[in-house]
């Protein structure tokens, strides 16, 4: 078998962890409702464009208050 016939799986999975990450760290903002559920929705129905449009004008910092600890 050729090398090149696994990179579609590879980074499908590669694309598929980032697009978790992207959702998650939407739900834990601090934006509305409505836009957490548009955001969530171009991520999970666009998967490559709508990681790019959420890094690029997504607003991350103004939108992400940071982690909290827990213990």
């Amino acid at each position: 078998m050729h090398p090149a016939t696994y990179s579609g799986g590879f980074l499908g999975l590669v694309v598929l962890i980032l697009d978790l990450i992207a959702i998650f760290e939407v739900i834990n903002s601090n934006r509305s409702v409505t836009a957490k559920l548009l955001w969530s929705l171009l991520i999970f129905l666009f998967p490559i464009l709508g990681l790019v449009l959420y890094f690029l004008f997504g607003g991350r910092e103004e939108h992400n208050s940071g982690y909290e600890v827990i213990a």
